[in-house]
């Protein structure tokens, strides 16, 4: 907040800015105390009352100060500091302005954010597989496939990331020997890692520090947890031994699923089911067909798989013995942008187990309806392609 100091004893005007904060230095003809002025306006009054007292010699300066106060947003200098995954404190001079997101799920939350304009790299991802559509649908750029793609979660071009000049480059916080090599460049790197949806929200709110738009990020968390609890409130009448044991099953392979610790036994559990491997503490576990016909789960919960669909594991004879399969409680969640996991869409996710794991619980919502709400709240717009 600019700041106009009156001074008894002061010969002349001086002025200073210090910490974004303007001092003026007034003559004795206008003496007085400290004065602050909390609106441009207040500040026109309060110099024009020193103009006339310093009289017309010091006219000049005083309209150089005008200036400044016209155009010098009050924090466009203002540093901004996080601590990312790794426990690094990360501080920028001002908001990022120049960003390479190597990680999709990051990226989403940066559109999410209206941070996009300061994307000058994306991961090779974006332009692959089923989230093309979807980015190439809110900017032209993905779209025309003219944001350079210098690397990915497994590989990172060095050169191409540094000659995009970045202030801020976001990737996971295990890509360890990437991170080293562009701090030893004197380059920002905040690392991702994420095992639980506190680890969502958390990166939410870092992005809305490191891009100005701290506002936004917090509006968009609390919707999440809103939705979260919308449904929470009708599961906590179910007693936990009608909650159904869920499988949680992997593209990677029908054996690989996530365990205690982790983003889908968070899913699971706000959805009022119960994760089968939930007492085994692994963010990721290949099991033994064996120990899920023990587990004998009630509903099995399909990642999106390019590959295959819930009739290939209802008509897999090896699964013919568990209740899902017999009962034909076997779904796969739609296209990765429309769920992800490691962002706030998270909460959709938990919707859809839970309309799955209690029908008649959620038998009046409409899902469609609630992913369009989602998708408008989310990115401010209407995205075609739903």
């Amino acid at each position: 907040m600019p700041m106009v100091r009156r001074m008894r004893y002061s010969l002349k005007p001086e002025i200073t800015i210090s910490n974004r904060k303007l001092f003026v230095f007034a003559s004795p003809a206008y003496s007085g105390t400290w004065q602050s002025c909390s609106k441009r306006r207040d500040c026109f009054a309060s110099l024009a009352m020193i103009t006339l007292s310093a009289g017309w010699r010091h006219f000049f300066l005083i309209v150089a100060v005008l200036s400044l106060i016209i155009i010098t947003p009050s924090d466009v200098f203002a540093s901004v500091t996080v601590q990312d995954f790794r426990g690094q404190r990360i501080t920028l001079k001002k908001p990022a302005e120049r960003i390479v997101c190597l990680i999709e799920s990051a990226l989403s939350g940066l559109y999410m954010l209206g941070a996009e304009k300061s994307v000058v790299g994306v991961s090779t991802n974006v332009y692959q597989g089923s989230v093309y559509p979807y980015y190439a649908d809110m900017d032209q750029r993905i779209k025309n496939k003219s944001i350079p793609a210098p690397g990915n979660w497994d590989f990172v071009n060095m050169e191409s990331v540094i000659a995009l000049r970045p202030d801020l480059v976001i990737i996971w916080a295990d890509q360890k020997e990437s991170i080293k090599a562009l701090e030893d460049r004197g380059i920002s790197v905040y690392g991702v890692f994420i095992t639980r949806k506190e680890d969502v929200y958390k990166e939410m709110i870092d992005f809305g520090i490191l891009t100005g738009t701290r506002a936004r990020a917090e509006e968009l968390v609390s919707f999440a947890k809103r939705e979260i609890e919308r449904f929470r409130k009708r599961i906590l009448s179910v007693p936990d031994l009608h909650r159904p044991a869920v499988y949680y099953m992997w593209a990677q392979g029908n054996l690989e699923t996530s365990c205690g610790d982790s983003t889908v036994n968070d899913l699971i559990e706000l959805a009022g089911g119960r994760n089968v491997c939930a007492s085994i503490a692994k963010e990721h576990a290949v099991v033994k067909l064996e120990n899920i016909l023990a587990w004998n789960p009630d509903v099995i919960v399909m990642w999106y798989n390019e590959r295959k669909d819930p009739t290939d594991i209802l008509n897999d004879n090896q699964w013919r013995t568990v209740k899902a399969i017999k009962n034909r409680r076997v779904h796969e969640f739609p296209e990765v942008f429309l769920c992800d996991l490691w962002t706030l869409k998270f909460h959709f996710a938990v919707k859809m187990v839970a309309k799955w794991s209690h029908p008649n619980l959620f038998r009046d919502i409409d899902m469609e309806a609630e992913k369009r709400v989602m998708m408008k709240k989310l990115y401010r717009r209407e995205i075609r392609l739903l």
